[in-house]
This record gives C-alpha cells, sequence and structure tokens, in this order.
C-alpha cells in the first residue's frame, strides 16, 4: 500500500502554507521561529517561539521549506506581550527614594509592568520602575478614564453623587459606579456629558500633555480630537477608546486629588544634588476641591469592597483599577494614593501581558508596595521640609 508523507505547518498568524520534502516518512513536525513584532509601547519583550499544529495535507511532490516570518505570539493566547519580565533593564537610579524603590522592585517581582511613586505634595517622582514604559507614548487607559469622567460630570452638573442610572434590578450612584467600575454608569454619563465638554475637561486634568517637567523621554500621551469610530462617546468615557496615557499623567492626576487639587508638574531628580535641591512647580490650580469628598467614598470603595480589594491594607488607601486589551496585549492599571499617616503617597502600576495582567492583580501589586513601606514605618515618619513651589502656570481647572 502507498502512502504518501503528509504534514502542514499553520501559522497562529495565518501565514502562508509551505511544503517540506519528507523521504520515506510517515509524518513531519516543522517548527516556526517568528520574528519579533515590536510593540509601539512596551519595549520590553521576551520572544517566544509559537509550536505549529498539525493537519493532512497530501503532498505530491517533495518542495523546499520557505522560511515566512509572522508576528511573535506569546504561548496561552493571542498576546504579544509577554506576561513576566525583568522590568529594571536600563533604570537609573541615581535620584530616587531607594526604600521605596526597593518595595516597588520586590512588589511588582517577575511581572511584565511598570510601578510609579510619587510625593503629591511636591510632584517628585520618588521611584520609577521600567522606565521606558513610563516614558513611553501611552497605553489606553482602561476604566481609570472614569475618575476624569467622574470629576467633569460633578463639576459640569451633569449628575450629583446621589444620582442614580438604573440596571437590570437595580439603581446605581456614583460612588457603586466608581468602586465596582461599571462601565453602563460611565457610559450613560458620557453620552450626557458630549465629547466637547468631556474632552475640555479631559484636557486640563491632564491628558495630551506631558505630566513631566524635563524627564528624559516622557511623551504626551493622546486625547482624540474626535468621537471614536469604536463606540462613540461611551466607550471613550467607559474605557478610554483611542486615549493613550502614560503612568505619569495618571500619577500627576492622583497627587492632584490627593493634595486638594495642586497639580504639579512630575520632576525625577537625576541624583542626590537635585534632590537637595528640589523645588516644586506648579502647572495649574485645579478647581476639584469641592469634588474631591464625592469621589472618594468610590475609590475607597474599590479598595474596600470593589475591583481593588487586593490593595487592603491597615491604612485607608483610595484608587481606582482598569483592565482592557490593546494591540493583543492585555493591560492592568490601578492608579492610588494613602489617606493615613504623616506622609502621603501616590502608586500608580500598569502591567502589560496575558491574562494574568489585569487590574486587581495591580492593585495587589499597589497594595503590597504600601504594605511593604508600613512595616518599615515610612508613613508614620515626619513630612521633610520643603522649599515654596514656584507656580509655572496659573490656569485653573474645569472654569470657562
Amino acid at each position: 500500500m502507498n502512502r504518501a508523507p503528509i504534514f502542514v505547518l499553520r501559522s497562529l498568524t495565518l501565514a502562508t502554507l509551505c511544503g517540506l520534502a519528507v523521504w520515506n516518512a510517515w509524518s513531519a513536525d516543522p517548527k516556526q521561529a517568528p520574528n519579533s513584532a515590536p510593540h509601539k509601547a512596551a519595549p520590553l519583550r521576551k520572544t517566544v517561539t509559537a509550536t505549529a499544529s498539525l493537519v493532512k495535507v497530501a503532498v505530491v511532490r517533495p518542495v523546499r521549506k520557505v522560511a515566512t516570518a509572522s508576528p511573535a505570539v506569546i504561548a496561552g493566547g493571542p498576546w504579544t506581550e509577554p506576561t513576566y519580565a525583568d522590568s529594571t533593564l536600563g533604570d537609573r537610579v541615581d535620584g530616587e527614594d531607594l526604600a521605596i524603590r526597593r518595595a516597588a522592585v520586590e512588589a511588582l517581582g517577575g511581572y511584565n509592568g511598570s510601578v510609579v511613586a510619587v510625593d503629591p505634595t511636591t510632584g517628585r517622582v520618588l521611584a520609577m520602575v521600567n522606565q521606558k514604559i513610563v516614558t513611553s507614548s501611552g497605553f489606553q487607559p482602561c476604566s481609570t478614564v472614569k475618575v476624569s469622567v467622574a470629576l467633569a460630570g460633578l463639576n459640569a452638573k451633569a449628575i450629583q453623587p446621589e444620582t442614580k442610572y438604573r440596571l437590570p434590578g437595580m439603581r446605581m450612584d456614583l460612588t457603586y459606579a466608581l468602586a465596582h467600575s461599571n462601565n453602563y454608569y460611565f457610559a450613560t454619563l458620557g453620552e450626557k456629558l458630549g465629547f466637547e465638554k468631556f474632552s475640555y475637561y479631559a484636557h486640563l486634568l491632564g491628558y495630551g500633555e506631558r505630566a513631566g517637567l524635563n524627564i528624559p523621554g516622557e511623551q504626551s500621551g493622546r486625547f482624540p480630537a474626535s468621537i471614536p469610530r469604536n463606540g462613540g462617546v461611551g466607550m471613550l468615557t467607559s474605557f478610554g477608546e483611542e486615549i493613550e496615557q502614560t503612568p505619569l499623567q495618571l500619577a500627576a492626576l492622583m497627587s492632584a486629588i490627593a493634595n486638594g487639587g495642586t497639580l504639579y508638574y512630575l520632576q525625577y531628580p537625576a541624583n542626590q544634588d537635585e534632590v537637595r535641591n528640589f523645588v516644586p512647580r506648579v502647572k495649574r490650580k485645579l478647581d476639584i476641591a469641592g469634588l474631591i469628598p464625592m469621589i472618594e467614598p468610590g475609590m475607597r470603595g474599590a479598595v474596600e469592597f470593589g475591583t481593588a480589594r487586593r490593595a487592603a491594607d491597615d491604612g485607608d488607601i483610595a484608587g481606582k483599577t482598569g483592565t482592557c486589551t490593546e494591540n493583543h496585549a492585555h493591560l492592568g492599571w490601578f492608579g492610588s494614593f494613602n489617606e493615613t499617616g504623616k506622609r502621603k503617597l501616590v502608586v500608580v502600576v500598569l502591567l502589560t501581558g496575558g491574562r494574568p495582567a489585569i487590574g486587581p492583580l495591580a492593585a495587589g501589586i499597589a497594595g503590597d508596595v504600601y504594605r511593604r513601606l508600613n512595616d518599615t514605618s515610612y508613613f508614620a515618619g515626619a513630612t521633610p521640609t520643603r522649599k515654596l513651589p514656584s507656580l509655572i502656570s496659573s490656569q485653573i481647572c474645569c472654569q470657562r
């Protein structure tokens, strides 16, 4: 009985089927070595060779194998970013607070991502793990955008904290919607605000501009110039569709909420001389002092009973998670600040990779940072004497 050699090489990215001559054998096991396809905003990468799956295709004559290029796909899903990586490669730390740096690095562990820690009373960046990601062009903010939407809605009087939107079987107010990151609530609020009004507030809150002052390599992210084609205003205000947010931008916004409304330029000292001569620089004062007590219960609720429960600590932490997929990479965000102790700290975590990279995991990493620092009595320490801030811009948020 005559039998023809059978095999197939099926690329996970629909590459061209190729033939391979096989003499006097019953099967073949070809291997593909895909080329790495760089992702625009996550420079740390592990390239993993995808294993070809086999189906039966008759071959009538020997054919020479032809090499084909295809994007690297991470095992376990359609991911083009690894879940695990050395996220400290290339970082410079001469101007950092090394105790905070150590806590951040240990909390992040082997995950592919970044951690930014900021003093919200001055805008000084105390630690910046994975500086290539932090200063990149940005990532979709996912549900962290809901904090800005809440501030915009309250300032525009589109809602009050007690405003409830009807959902199947229940009605939901702002506190519950923030704590549980409800997409319907914020999509509805976005439609009520409209694109132009939300765009106005979003830019005043820091989207589309550099958060830092002379931070090497920092980029300004992006805010769309028109309504997103995918899902319209509802997707913009519930998932941050077409927005590119940097970890520094989220850290600056969280700092402004933590300190009562001052949007500082974030500054990253290059050495200890710059630390000693540090002078805070104010970008603008945000007219949100009266709004902060309206959003804080939802941000605390996220940690106490909502999407950020993994961040729970002995002290009060307020924050917002975000989870979504962008360009075949899972994103997990958490922006936060502590509300107890003599020292305040903002911690922002961004994870990229496969399915484990989600907001609740990012919240757990941030919570670990706070716990490690709490164990060293960092938050009980006296706040060091600081030089008076210099006001660079006096633009007031949210007033036409």
